[in-house]
């Protein structure tokens, strides 16, 4: 069985408005170019969503309250015909020391193992440093995007020495330069 490209994406500040622990319905919007980056790349690869949520475990909001929210980015790109195969998420603080959240690869292994993802060929797609160190970590590429919090973070980025594949400011840009990619 041939295995599959993936598109890892980070939630909060890549796909949707990162304003403060996303969690409220009436909060939720979309940044600019998602939608039709997705569906650049939905033919080429499988979509999975590996986010930090923290507020929950710090009392902000409940994991309904997350599901909730969850489910209705999934509805909305699901009406644009897009499909996120599942959402993978850490509730922990940082200080917890958990396994599961970012730039830990606990759910890589589970991604690579339920939906045969060849990870040196997929992408991770973040606004944070630990996106990109989990992407790194994981053995794919990835893209930073300074959008969400992604801008005041990248001088973190360099700091750390945390390489990524690509910086972009935009997700439709972000797209088609991945597609560029493939053919090189």
């Amino acid at each position: 069985m041939t295995k599959k490209k993936a598109i890892i994406l980070d939630r909060d500040g890549t796909l949707i408005e990162d304003k403060n622990y996303a969690y409220k319905i009436e909060d939720f919007e979309l940044l600019d170019g998602v939608i039709e980056g997705l569906k650049l790349l939905q033919n080429d690869f499988l979509f999975l969503i590996v986010t930090n949520q923290s507020g929950i475990g710090r009392g902000y909001y409940t994991k309904q309250d997350f599901q909730n929210f969850n489910n209705h980015l999934i509805h909305i790109l699901k009406k644009q015909k897009i499909e996120i195969l599942k959402t993978y998420f850490c509730p922990h603080l940082k200080e917890d020391n958990c396994e599961c959240r970012k730039p830990k690869t606990k759910f890589i292994s589970e991604i690579i193992n339920e939906f045969n993802i060849d990870i040196s060929r997929s992408w991770m797609i973040g606004d944070h440093p630990s996106d990109i160190q989990f992407g790194i970590n994981a053995g794919c590429r990835t893209i930073f995007l300074t959008t969400g919090h992604g801008d005041k973070h990248l001088e973190e980025l360099h700091s750390l020495g945390i390489k990524p594949t690509l910086i972009c400011d935009n997700f439709l840009v972000t797209a088609k330069i991945i597609l560029k990619k493939m053919v090189i």
